[in-house]
């Protein structure tokens, strides 16, 4: 994964980028006057640099006490406070942001935040209305505009602002999701009905639209068509949870809260379904920033720890998802999926014994779940228990049943647990199996293909399984050289030095690609680059069997056919 820097966010908040030392009044720092608060600084950098959001905000908080007056330190302090959950902390930086930068767009957001926890909805609209507007953060501002009017009971100002948001552009779920939920908190269920159910048409599959239309009908005493709602949700694995507590409140005859019961919720709420939109690696720091604010308003709002959990691992910080992952109550109907996703991020920062000690606990006392399986399968293959990961993936499929149109992760994994457990006719299976499914995934045509090369079968269907797998994950050095082994096994030489020469710069260091690029050489002529090849391939400390291979090539000259 690409380290991703802390740069976009500050540009996107128009707090400049992180290049320069420092800005004083446009002045260059000068750190030979300031040796303490330049270490802590150069410190902070380096911890924003890797997503250490905490030793970031106390570092440029140090940086900031001994040179007060600096603009630069101040607004990465106030940043990285927000981004690390101290929100309270970080309002009270943003009032000195904004003194010298009065429309500083994040400072302005966070104290409008604050002013709805505190239910200041007037408070938080004149922080909003004094903000500039980005083309991202605007969209952000008029949602939580909508929430303040209505907290204040300005309704005709929220429908305002929400028609505000439609006219955005593919945006309209968003805004009809929160008409709905400021009707329905305004108790005026016709407009919220209506808007309930556009949503629901328009982006049904989102947990938190099921969840709120679905407590609507429960509410509304439609018990009838609260249970057939729920009825379609069961199929859907991210939706069942969410069917099964509300049937079993309608079976018991319990009467649900509202998903939002408040304006600062419903602010909440808008923060959560802008961050959860943002799912690249280049949007990470902004959606965690975003989630934080969210957290504040509203600090039971788990799938919003879900989302940041998941942020975290995207950014490579699984301490920090594992800790949030553990913040969900134990009544959360989210908590089991939780305790997967902990398990795997300890396997993950190596700690695999403890992951498949907690796995296994989970599988005993949810025997039925198919995700606990597929990641005890996982954290066993991890350590290379080949054996265990495929008896794992057994059980995991077992429970499939016959709903397996999306399952070919799992046919693949265990594919790949049985050919390292040296049962090939099983694996094979299991990856024609999972082509069938999903045809069109490079790493299961890869990995068939290839095998069939070394194994110098089926080669003719075997360069075009490669061929398709590289045609989709051009730029995967891997599947590369497997297309370079499969001509170079079927004698086109030419073409295997020149696939394999690009797979080289695609995966540069690996013992395998080089030697087969040193043979490809050797067939072609090119003797002294075919040793230099393997030569290299030798110090990239290939398995014991590859380096005596390797060694024999060096000494006899001769490349495998």
């Amino acid at each position: 994964m690409q380290k991703i820097g802390p740069t976009i966010v500050l540009v996107l908040f128009g707090l400049g980028g992180c290049a320069s030392v420092g800005q004083n009044s446009g002045q260059p720092w000068q750190p030979s006057s300031q040796a303490e608060s330049f270490g802590d600084y150069l410190s902070a950098r380096l911890a924003a640099s890797d997503h250490n959001m905490a030793d970031a905000a106390k570092l440029y908080g140090a940086s900031l006490a001994t040179d007060p007056d600096n603009a630069d330190i101040l607004g990465h302090a106030f940043l990285y406070s927000a981004a690390s959950g101290d929100i309270d902390g970080a309002a009270k930086l943003a009032r000195r942001l904004v003194k010298s930068d009065p429309d500083n767009r994040a400072a302005r957001l966070a104290l409008a935040v604050e002013a709805l926890k505190n239910g200041d909805y007037a408070g938080a609209r004149t922080e909003i209305t004094q903000s500039a507007k980005g083309p991202f953060t605007g969209l952000t501002l008029v949602l939580l505009d909508a929430w303040a009017a209505a907290g204040a009971g300005d309704m005709a100002s929220a429908d305002s602002d929400i028609a505000q948001v439609i006219k955005e552009g593919g945006t309209q779920t968003l805004g009809d999701f929160h008409r709905a939920l400021i009707h329905d908190l305004a108790d005026q269920s016709d407009v919220a009905d209506v808007s309930y159910r556009a949503a629901v048409a328009s982006g049904g599959t989102s947990p938190r639209i099921a969840e709120a239309y679905g407590r609507f009908l429960e509410r509304e005493k439609r018990a009838d068509a609260a249970r057939a709602y729920y009825s379609k949700l069961e199929s859907d694995a991210a939706l069942a949870p969410i069917a099964a507590q509300g049937l079993a409140r309608i079976a018991g005859g319990q009467k649900p809260d509202r998903l939002v019961k408040s304006a600062d919720q419903g602010a909440a709420e808008a923060l959560f379904g802008i961050a959860a939109s943002l799912n690249d690696e280049n949007s990470a720091d902004i959606a965690v920033l975003y989630l934080r604010l969210a957290l504040y308003l509203s600090p039971d709002l788990d799938l919003a720890k879900i989302v940041l959990a998941d942020r975290f691992e995207a950014l490579g910080k699984y301490e920090d998802a594992i800790e949030v992952y553990g913040s969900l109550d134990k009544d959360s109907p989210y908590r089991s999926a939780a305790a997967v996703q902990i398990a795997l991020d300890q396997s993950r920062l190596g700690q695999n014994d403890q992951a498949v000690s907690e796995l296994q606990a989970l599988t005993r006392g949810t025997p039925g779940d198919v995700t606990a399986w597929t990641a005890l399968g996982d954290a066993y293959r991890n350590e290379e228990k080949y054996s265990e990961a495929a008896a794992a993936y057994d059980r995991a499929v077992a429970l499939l049943g016959s709903d397996k149109a999306n399952a070919w992760p799992l046919f693949y994994a265990r594919a790949i647990a049985e050919e390292r457990s040296h049962r090939w006719d099983a694996a094979e299976g299991d990856l024609k199996h999972a082509l069938q499914l999903s045809p069109d995934q490079p790493q299961v045509l890869n990995y068939l293909g290839y095998s069939w090369v070394d194994q110098g079968r089926n080669l003719p269907q075997a360069l075009t399984m490669l061929e398709k797998a590289r045609s989709l994950s051009p730029f995967d050095g891997y599947i590369a050289d497997s297309v370079g082994w499969a001509y170079y096994k079927v004698g086109r030489y030419q073409d295997a030095v020149k696939v394999l020469e690009n797979a080289i710069l695609l995966v540069p260091g690996d013992s395998t690609v080089n030697a087969h690029l040193g043979d490809a050489y050797w067939r072609i002529g090119r003797k002294l680059d075919a040793q230099f090849q393997w030569s290299h391939a030798l110090a990239f400390n290939p398995d014991p069997s590859e380096k005596v291979t390797l060694e024999r090539k060096l000494q006899s000259g001769n490349s495998e056919k």
